[in-house]
């Protein structure tokens, strides 16, 4: 069995001024230009979200990860841990899950 994944290599030729548009297109989703090449082959299309605007809920979503954590924590320490208390964490985290998904599925994509 060989060491190293097979891979299939192919020159593409581009001018001066088709790899300066697609350099443009790479830098407007934030991909390295072969990366954003190899990714329009495969699906046709890329799509980008900017996740500046959700940064605030990503972060309160960090901070509940971790205060959940240190429950989970805890509870294995004193083995003892109520079922009702982990129902409610678990339908939190699916109501603030549920709206982030929905804000991303509203939210402008940039498509390249």
């Amino acid at each position: 069995m060989r060491k190293y994944k097979q891979v299939k290599r192919k020159e593409v030729i581009f001018s001066i001024d088709e790899w300066k548009v697609v350099e443009d297109k790479a830098a407007s989703v934030m991909m390295k230009t072969g990366e954003f090449i190899r990714h329009i082959a495969l699906t046709g299309h890329v799509t980008y979200y900017n996740m500046e605007a959700v940064g605030d809920v990503m972060k309160a979503l960090r901070i509940i990860g971790a205060n959940i954590n240190q429950l989970v924590k805890k509870a294995n320490e004193t083995h003892n841990v109520y079922a009702a208390d982990v129902e409610n964490l678990r339908k939190e985290v699916d109501a603030i899950s549920h709206t982030l998904n929905q804000y991303l599925s509203i939210l402008p994509s940039i498509a390249a």
